[in-house]
């Protein structure tokens, strides 16, 4: 079963306790944090004491995405403070063998992001030692950002190399997933959807979680 990651980007940071309980109590399987350093990406958003918060308000996994340069300085911080997955880009200025060291070494869960106009084939070197490949499906940034044309085919071509290559990884979808095209990700090769305006827009987010998954389990 495709699992939903709803994205705090899009909550309402005033009451992003709340909204964190609200999005676990309506069904989430785990709780996405993009975090933005005003470098990589134009802007900037949080840092590892919103994630201690956050890990006071549920008992979810904390799947953090670091959109930002030099990623191994700050992965320690943020495992420190909660978060279970650490997710870097593989276009991020710094050496992501060591990024993706320091992930596994601090004792969380191993991801590697890629932009839409990166090839697929530069993670190949690193999909040995990775648990997370996210496909980005919007240009990383700002949340509510529509879906990129050929994000599908990339899912798919990442759940082939994926067999390919005998590994293990979860593939998750980050931008622009909504219900409409939750089926369409999700059989394209996607294990975890990401969504953010989606949910947090709506005013029953029970529902929506239950419209991203419904229909989705795969063999």
């Amino acid at each position: 079963m495709v699992r939903i990651a709803p994205s705090i980007l899009s909550a309402d940071f005033g009451r992003l306790a709340d909204e964190v309980r609200a999005v676990t109590a309506a069904g989430a399987d785990l709780i996405h944090v993009d975090v933005m350093d005003g470098h990589f990406v134009p802007p900037i958003t949080i840092g590892p004491l919103v994630v201690e918060a956050i890990r006071r308000a549920t008992d979810l996994p904390l799947d953090v995405h670091l959109m930002i340069e030099t990623p191994e300085r700050h992965i320690e911080d943020f495992v420190r403070a909660g978060a279970n997955g650490v997710t870097v880009h593989v276009e991020a200025p710094g050496d992501t063998t060591a990024a993706l060291a320091a992930i596994r070494r601090a004792g969380a869960r191993v991801g590697l992001a890629l932009n839409p106009p990166t090839a697929l084939e530069r993670t190949r070197p690193f999909l040995g030692g990775i648990d997370l490949l996210l496909v980005m499906s919007v240009n990383p940034g700002w949340g509510g950002q529509p879906f990129v044309p050929g994000s599908m085919e990339k899912l798919a071509a990442a759940h082939r190399l994926r067999a390919e290559s005998g590994a293990t990884f979860d593939i998750e979808v980050d931008g622009g997933i909504k219900p409409h095209n939750a089926a369409e990700a999700a059989a394209s090769g996607a294990d975890i959807l990401v969504a953010g305006s989606a949910i947090f827009a709506a005013p029953d987010y029970r529902a929506v979680v239950d419209a991203l998954r419904s229909d989705r389990a795969r063999s």
